[in-house]
């Protein structure tokens, strides 16, 4: 077994280079041989998707190959959202896989697997790694080719969520980069009513990370609203299941303000979200229930189905991330958009710019209205797990938080759901967490006003960095 590749928050991940060939078939063996012992395997096809990196194209040879060796039909449905793949295998009773590594750097890869009835759960995740093969199994069947149908049905779930003159005289910056979900992105805002322009678009592969808003690769943001007088820029991760929005102003909107603005939008009776989404979300009123889950779609999945286990309305989960998944149908607009449990980017961007406009707003004034907690996230990079559990043992070791915290304020109470979460005396918090896709330690701050948000987010990123570097 390889030891680089791993489960994370969402699929397996793990250096491209040793994902690809024998590495792939022996984990896309092991998926189908959990789909039989399990009885998921559904109409007996698996979809394959992949994103723009480099590596994507040959390990979903790889895929292909693997699943033909396991006596099953593999069907290729191109580059494409991962959530357009995932939609598409679930309308058919089919699992699915995405060959992905999301946002993290281009020389690592992964794969998202879906059973049919979407994706997979953590006891999935148990199921494959169990029935995993000694050797790689493989075949030569040509897979069959499903481009065209998979992404259409995707733009026809979100073709008519917002009027055609809903976002009339929005200017409106797609970021390109290689996002998969770009070209979507202007056909929808287009049909909107928006006045698109095109950002930035790269033939290669561009990591972007949607939560690590002091990256380089962010600072044309304030040229390019003033050189093209935008209202907003919005773009997703590699994938396209993470959104990002920026409003007229330069700022970036969080993630989890994104998910709570589509949950309102929706009409979302109960919310499921993980603990580093802000904590102000109980407090608004708008929902009957919030659900506070572990980092990572496959938490918020669980969390959802409990939800869906009692009576009541529209379930709605979210990640700080921003990505949006739907646990019951909902009607908007006189049409019916059908249960999504995984995360997609383009139903909180089509929500919020929706929601803006109508209300006569721009982003940043729509933002505004919202009592949320001053709110920051950043990352350091190339960061061993190793090193990171280390530093997460000693802040929670007795008697260690307090001086850690101590340049900043007064240590009232942990909480360790995932990662310590320490909310200080004065009502700021400062949140550390391993990522589980890369070797990144992530630190979340809030603050009781923006400027101390940046203050501790500074502090925190550094305080930190001594430890681990």
């Amino acid at each position: 077994m390889v030891d680089s590749l791993k489960f994370g928050t969402s699929g397996l991940r793990g250096l491209a280079s040793e994902l690809s060939g024998a590495a792939t078939q022996r984990y896309v063996t092991a998926f189908v041989g959990h789909l039989r012992s399990t009885g998921q395997l559904g109409s007996g096809r698996v979809f394959l998707g992949r994103d723009l990196r480099a590596s994507s194209a040959s390990i979903a040879a790889g895929c292909a190959a693997a699943i033909a060796g396991a006596g099953l039909e593999a069907v290729d449905c191109g580059v494409l959202p991962t959530p357009a793949l995932a939609l598409h295998a679930m309308a058919l009773g089919a699992a699915a896989i995405m060959v992905t590594g999301s946002h993290i750097p281009a020389d690592r890869n992964g794969l998202k697997f879906y059973v049919p009835a979407g994706e997979i759960s953590k006891a999935d995740e148990a199921g494959i790694l169990t029935a995993l093969p000694a050797q790689a199994v493989s075949g030569s069947a040509r897979p069959a080719d499903a481009v065209a149908l998979a992404g259409d049905r995707y733009r026809q779930r979100y073709r008519f969520m917002l009027a055609a003159d809903a976002l009339a005289g929005w200017r409106v910056g797609v970021f390109e980069h290689s996002s998969v979900a770009r070209d979507l992105l202007v056909s929808l805002l287009t049909r909107a009513g928006s006045d698109v322009v095109r950002l930035a678009r790269s033939e290669t592969f561009v990591a972007v990370d949607t939560e690590a808003v002091s990256d380089p690769i962010y600072e044309p943001r304030l040229r390019w609203i003033t050189e093209h007088h935008l209202d907003a820029i919005v773009s997703t991760d590699g994938d396209g299941d993470r959104p990002l929005l920026i409003d007229g102003n330069g700022a970036f909107v969080r993630g989890d303000v994104l998910g709570l603005l589509t949950a309102r939008f929706v009409g979302a009776d109960r919310v499921v979200t993980p603990v580093t989404s802000n904590s102000a979300i109980e407090g608004v009123g708008w929902f009957r229930q919030v659900i506070r889950t572990r980092v990572g779609s496959p938490y918020v999945i669980g969390g959802m189905a409990t939800a869906a286990a009692e009576p009541g309305g529209a379930i709605v989960g979210f990640e700080a991330n921003g990505g949006v998944l739907l646990g019951s149908d909902v009607e908007l607009s006189g049409r019916v958009l059908t249960a999504l449990p995984t995360r997609d980017a383009v139903l909180p961007i089509l929500a919020v710019l929706g929601s803006a406009a109508k209300l006569g707003l721009s982003v940043a004034e729509l933002i505004a209205t919202l009592p949320v907690r001053a709110a920051l996230s950043d990352r350091l990079a190339d960061v061993p797990n190793e090193r990171s559990a280390a530093f997460l043992n000693y802040l929670v070791a007795p008697g260690h938080a307090a001086t850690y915290f101590s340049a900043v304020g007064e240590v009232e109470s942990v909480s360790t759901i995932d990662g310590p979460r320490f909310s200080l005396a004065s009502g700021d918090s400062v949140h550390y967490r391993a990522s589980g896709n890369a070797p990144e330690l992530r630190c979340y701050v809030e603050g009781v006003t923006p400027e101390r948000a940046q203050e501790l987010l500074a502090w925190g990123m550094n305080a930190a960095a001594v430890m681990v570097r």
